[in-house]
């Protein structure tokens, strides 16, 4: 396994550094220009990485500062029959206090996801809850993929289109079957799978004609560009897609060649960054 060491003093202490899929360490500004360049941008988030979502809102702002193309984020972080309360929320019919009560929101949020979705607000851009409600999600879990065909037509608004396809045999989901030693069976990576694809809907659904969308996510859900990414694929496998992902690294400096081919970027951090949860 190939070890790429980048030549820095050793007295440096970058706080994040950016590679290539060919395992050449680029700039942010080289990370935006590809970017720019791209329809569709799927950030892959360590969810408790500070840097990850740092840059999330700096490529945010960079990106919106192109007025020549409109500009969307979708959110794992949202849920879809939360999009009411987000839009409510960002047109100004709902106070903040309002809003954070009754979102269901994850307990990062205000250190992680507010500063987003209040640049958002605030510059008229369209946010978007594009995650499978949880509880239908634990539905596949418990009772598979058929039980949500006995969901009402109002509910079935809020999930990709019946039937899900689900290619079980992809790498990112024999790996889920595998970590969990047979728990869950197959409706474990079928969970998984109805998020993916109800993303990947949603995303579509509320793609801005010749703009640009960028989605939030773990990094599980778009790396090796499956989840989301492959059920994008299906259905236009021709929209221009740009996926960044982050990991961490005892020494950002020193790397696995491996560890950068799940990505166009990846951003590296040093695994003593500290956390925000």
């Amino acid at each position: 396994m190939a070890i790429l060491t980048v030549n820095l003093s050793h007295t440096e202490k970058p706080a994040y550094l950016i590679y290539n899929n060919e395992g050449e360490l680029v700039t942010y500004n080289e990370l935006l220009s590809a970017a720019s360049d791209h329809s569709l941008i799927f950030f892959g988030e360590l969810h408790n990485n500070p840097i990850a979502h740092w840059l999330q809102l700096e490529l945010v702002r960079d990106l919106a500062a192109d007025s020549a193309q409109t500009l969307a984020i979708g959110f794992e972080m949202f849920e879809t029959d939360q999009q009411i309360l987000l839009d409510e929320y960002v047109n100004g019919l709902i106070t903040t206090t309002t809003f954070e009560r009754e979102a269901r929101l994850w307990n990062n949020y205000k250190t992680d996801y507010k500063p987003i979705v209040e640049y958002g607000k605030a510059n008229g851009i369209l946010l978007v809850a594009t995650n499978i409600p949880r509880r239908y999600a634990s539905l596949v879990y418990s009772s598979g993929l058929e039980s949500l065909e006995n969901l009402t037509e109002e509910a079935k608004m809020w999930i990709a289109p019946l039937p899900v396809e689900v290619d079980l045999s992809l790498p990112g989901y024999k790996d889920i079957m595998e970590a969990a030693q047979g728990h869950g069976g197959e409706n474990l990576p079928k969970s998984q799978a109805i998020k993916d694809a109800t993303m990947a809907h949603f995303t579509l659904k509320n793609f801005p004609e010749g703009g640009r969308f960028v989605h939030l996510n773990g990094r599980y859900h778009s790396d090796n560009f499956e989840g989301i990414v492959w059920y994008i694929q299906q259905q236009q496998p021709d929209l221009q897609i740009l996926t960044i992902t982050t990991i961490e690294a005892e020494n950002p400096l020193e790397v696995n060649e491996s560890s950068l081919i799940g990505a166009n970027y990846t951003i590296v951090v040093p695994s003593r960054m500290t956390k925000t949860y």
